[in-house]
This record gives C-alpha cells, structure tokens and sequence, in this order.
C-alpha cells in the first residue's frame, strides 16, 4: 500500500533536501512513513511539478512546497 505522504522532488535540490528532513522528522512522530518521487522520471510529473518542487501531498492532496511548514504536515496526518 503507498504512504499517506509522498514528496515530490529531484535530485541536487537543495530544498528538496530541506524538505526531507522535515517530512521525516514529522512522519516519524506521526508513526507514518513516507514515499520519495523523482519528478525527473516521469514527463508528466516534470510538466505538472517544474521548478514548484519540493511538493508533499498527503492523501494526494497538496500539503506544501518550496518549504514545507512542519505544523500545516502535522495538521495534515491528524
């Protein structure tokens, strides 16, 4: 089954980086784990995503991006 939370990013992004150790911090107090994606892997997510990334949905409705705010993720998994 996929997580609850996904983050959408590419390699060599330093927000992406940012954005991974927040979404990992919170997913782990919420007892959730959490799935990566590559947008540079898939044309489709490259067009939809571009440059708005990193992206985290939760139950793949948008959550955040560019950075993410840890309580509006928190808020998000209540």
């Amino acid at each position: 089954m996929p997580s609850r939370v996904i983050l959408y990013g590419r390699a060599g992004c330093h927000l992406c980086d940012d954005a991974r150790a927040v979404v990992a911090a919170v997913c782990a107090e919420a007892g959730e784990g959490f799935d990566e994606v590559d947008i540079d892997s898939d044309p489709a997510l490259r067009a939809r995503y571009g440059d708005e990334i990193p992206v985290v949905t939760v139950d793949d409705a948008t959550v955040g991006f560019w950075r993410i705010d840890p309580g509006r993720l928190r808020g998000a998994l209540s």
